[in-house]
């Protein structure tokens, strides 16, 4: 079983930028997919960049041209920088992987935008 940790969350204010990371105990790289999610205090977790095993990338729309998803395989690790962070962007922030049959979720880490 592969662990997922994130981490690089906090408060940041309106405008600014932050890294996420997310490591993982062992190779991710075969991977179906690799992502972020997001769940916003009170409402559902919601899909924000996934990046598939040949590389293309998917984001939901209100991060398209602020937020940047890549995988370093020789790490075993997923990055999100988020730029120009906005208050609607504030939520928990998770990592996944589907490996196999299995997704597996990291615990998350808190992103707080500030206005």
């Amino acid at each position: 079983q592969v662990r997922l940790m994130e981490s690089g969350g906090g408060l940041v204010q309106a405008g600014g930028s932050l890294r996420l990371s997310c490591a993982a105990s062992g190779s991710i790289s075969g991977a179906r997919t690799q992502g972020w999610y997001r769940r916003p205090l009170g409402k559902v977790r919601e899909p924000v960049a996934v990046i598939t095993k040949d590389g293309s990338t998917r984001y939901e729309d209100s991060v398209k041209g602020r937020f940047t998803i890549t995988s370093d395989a020789a790490q075993n690790t997923l990055y999100l920088q988020m730029n120009n962070l906005q208050p609607e962007d504030t939520a928990v922030y998770y990592c996944a992987a589907a490996l196999g049959p299995i997704t597996e979720w990291g615990p998350g880490t808190q992103v707080t935008v500030s206005s």
